[in-house]
């Protein structure tokens, strides 16, 4: 996944992305408001991690503009022992879940993933391409009932265009997905990982549309 975290306090802030890092996610961090909603014009993410009290504001206001756009961005608050109103507030208007400070860093995770996985629970959440298997919850894919072995972007991958059957990603939307906005990519970065895939699923997994970019192969099923 792509997460957005949004925290003021230097030390917890970076050691926070350190952690989401370490589990695979793709992760931008900032701390104002202002920031967090230039990065939301920006770039897409699937997680937002929002600590309420900020420099320039609460993150309240965030949270109902996000949710006012009908957004499906997941969204977990994080506030101190003694907000007990904010947090009751935030879950009333469309937060996920919470996680009190201090927090452990594991903690934080498993709440991570588990709200992902109540925005991954859905009938098509597994993809069928002839004989590869892509359990989209479980972040997981079969060839043959063999698990193969992805890397964290090469996952991001194969998820971005599971969940777009019969649509084309371009490379820049590929990019996006896998990318933080300070991130240096470099030219024929997806070339490469596009290449890597196909070597451990075989060829017929993704497709090159000339021009335009990747899709899965058409023989889709969900």
């Amino acid at each position: 996944m792509k997460i957005l975290i949004i925290e003021d306090e230097p030390a917890l802030g970076s050691a926070v992305r350190d952690r989401v890092r370490q589990a695979g996610h793709v992760v931008d961090w900032f701390k104002t408001l202002t920031d967090a909603r230039a990065a939301l014009i920006a770039s897409s993410y699937d997680f937002l991690l929002l600590d309420l009290g900020l420099p320039d504001g609460n993150g309240r206001d965030l949270l109902r503009e996000i949710r006012r756009d009908c957004s499906s961005l997941a969204i977990l608050i994080t506030t101190a022992q003694d907000q007990v109103s904010d947090r009751i507030a935030g879950l009333s208007e469309g937060a996920d879940d919470y996680i009190v400070k201090p927090y452990d860093l594991d903690e934080l995770v498993a709440r991570i993933d588990a709200v992902a996985r109540r925005y991954a629970a859905l009938p098509d959440n597994v993809v069928m391409v002839g004989t590869i298997r892509i359990d989209l919850a479980r972040r997981q894919l079969e060839r043959n009932y063999q698990k193969v072995d992805l890397s964290a972007r090469e996952w991001a991958i194969v998820e971005l265009l599971a969940r777009r059957p019969g649509a084309v990603c371009s490379r820049e939307q590929i990019e996006d997905a896998l990318y933080g906005l300070s991130d240096d990519v470099e030219s024929n970065a997806i070339e490469v990982f596009v290449s890597r895939i196909r070597k451990k699923t075989g060829p017929g997994l993704i497709m090159t549309v000339r021009g335009r970019g990747y899709c899965l192969a058409e023989n889709t099923s969900r």
